[in-house]
């Protein structure tokens, strides 16, 4: 039967047919669209956008009950979940309104959806998604132990992210932002952040150089891999380092050399003379044992990268972050031609926020933009300029501020724990950063590793960051990020922590050590 529509005071448009109302089921004012809900503007397509596959067999109305059926029952819209006002879905999918009203209210009278007056259609809170294998959704078996205390040396405490001052710089950001901005830009990043960059890295790190030789990228694993495509040859790397940056020059084509580290850090003496066309160090805070290069090593790197005309990548992953003195500053600033300088906001501010600087010497800068490329593979505009009005506001250096009291604090009391509970235990490596290493009896890390899954803690131990191919001895340790947790659950997780620690090794037993005395011969 042919539908033709007439207009409505209240509601808007409603169909003549005798088709208009449903035989059963709610009034069509409890649905959305209706009287309840004030009708879109003309020409207005307001209202959650829906997915709907119409398909199979019978009438347009079934199609539909049947595509809304399966999307509820899947999972993929949730209990809760508002559906689009009736007209605006049969706008979207190219149906008579009363087709769509009809079908939302015979799903609510099968308790599918669910209508009340003022506040539109949604998924009935009783129709759970069902599991793929057809039982009812609920509490998933656990399959692993529980993760209760995260102390891996991944990333900052999540919770003190300055929220109100990063929203503040954000507003001032997007206010000053000239509309140039939201254009393609420039493939270095925004001018803006590279100026404030400029400036703060000469002012806190002792870093030289200009705004057109920064280039912003994605973090630190980014600005490696672009490094990887324009390199040539092998890369020197430490010993012990992150498994994972080695793995991305891998994929570049390029193998990786170990160097010893010790006490001072990497043993630049062992770096070769040819085959090898950079080398990756974390020279303020080796990573993870924790010493700084001594230096006459950073003099030494210096020395070998003038002569063979190779490349520092210097890894200053948290130069700001020195408990016991002032930090010293980038070995960049030794020679800014032959070092190629990375830095992040993944352990200052947050990882989730994608930023990170190269600060390249002149000669490097076209070839690195040229891999790089035009488009997509650049950080977001609008948390540029954000970072640059947070750290030119001096929010950024007050953040900073208060994470070394922070993280001080914590790192201290894990020390004065061990030294009270487990003395046999010892912190190594300088107070500085968001991370320490455990010294371990030999032949006990694996041991403590199970333990610590036992307690519900994340981490890992010295083994995990160790070279394949070192000939350094392997060193028995537990690497414990103190940054990782939030404060209120600090002191839990080092009460966890010094369960699944190691017992000191037994002191000989004199008696057992004492030789026994025999009877004289013909004494019994």
């Amino acid at each position: 039967m042919a539908e033709t529509w007439v207009n409505s005071r209240r509601g808007g448009p409603r169909p003549s047919s005798d088709r208009s109302r449903p035989a059963s089921g709610p009034d069509r004012s409890d649905l959305p669209g209706s009287a309840s809900e004030p009708a879109a503007p003309e020409g207005s397509t307001g209202g959650s956008d829906l997915h709907l596959e119409l398909s199979g067999e019978g009438s347009r109305r079934t199609q539909l009950m049947h595509a809304l059926r399966e999307a509820i029952r899947s999972g993929r819209l949730a209990p809760g979940t508002r559906l689009p006002p009736y007209r605006t879905l049969a706008t979207d999918l190219h149906l008579a309104r009363n087709t769509v009203a009809e079908a939302y209210a015979e799903l609510v009278e099968e308790g599918w959806l669910a209508a009340r007056q003022g506040s539109g259609t949604r998924v009935a809170r009783r129709a759970a998604p069902l599991q793929p294998d057809g039982r009812r959704g609920g509490p998933a078996r656990p399959t692993a132990r529980r993760k209760v205390h995260d102390l891996q040396a991944s990333s900052p405490d999540a919770a003190a992210f300055p929220r109100t001052a990063w929203l503040s710089s954000a507003r001032k950001a997007l206010a000053a932002a000239p509309n140039e901005a939201f254009g393609v830009g420039d493939p270095r990043g925004r001018v803006e952040l590279r100026r404030t960059l400029t400036e703060y890295l000469a002012r806190v790190r002792g870093v030289r150089t200009e705004p057109d030789r920064i280039i912003i990228c994605a973090g630190f694993a980014h600005g490696l891999r672009l490094l990887g495509a324009v390199l040539e040859g092998s890369v020197a790397v430490e010993s012990y380092g992150l498994g994972f940056h080695r793995g991305i020059l891998a994929e570049a084509g390029r193998g990786t050399i170990p160097l010893t580290v010790d006490g001072h850090g990497a043993v630049i003496e062992e770096l070769p003379r040819s085959g090898v066309s950079a080398a990756l160090l974390t020279p303020a805070h080796q990573f993870p044992t924790g010493g700084p290069l001594h230096p006459e090593r950073r003099a030494a790197v210096i020395d070998w990268a003038r002569s063979t005309g190779g490349l520092l990548i210097e890894d200053d992953y948290d130069g700001e972050f020195r408990y016991d003195r002032q930090p010293v500053g980038a070995v960049q600033g030794l020679d800014p031609e032959h070092t190629v300088y990375l830095g992040s906001a993944s352990k200052s501010l947050s990882p989730a926020l994608r930023l990170g600087w190269m600060v390249l010497p002149g000669w490097l800068v076209d070839e690195v933009l040229a891999v790089k490329g035009d488009r997509e593979m650049w950080s977001g505009v609008v948390d540029q300029l954000t970072l640059a009005d947070f750290i030119a506001c001096g929010a950024y250096d007050r953040h900073l501020r208060k994470m070394r009291q922070i993280y001080r604090r914590r790192r201290d009391l894990l020390a004065r724990r061990l030294a009270e509970q487990a003395p046999h235990i010892k912190v190594s490596g300088i107070a500085a950063g968001l991370h320490a290493v455990l010294e371990l009896p030999e032949h006990t890390e694996e041991a403590a590793l199970r333990a610590a899954r036992r307690q519900g803690l994340a981490l890992d131990g010295l083994g995990a960051y160790r070279h394949p191919n070192t000939a350094m001895p392997a060193r028995d340790g537990l690497v414990i990020g103190y940054g990782t947790p939030p404060d209120h659950a600090f002191s839990a997780a080092l009460d966890a922590l010094l369960i699944a620690l190691p017992e000191p090794p037994r002191a000989p037993d004199p008696e057992a050590a004492r030789p026994t005395r025999r009877p004289a011969p013909g004494r019994r």
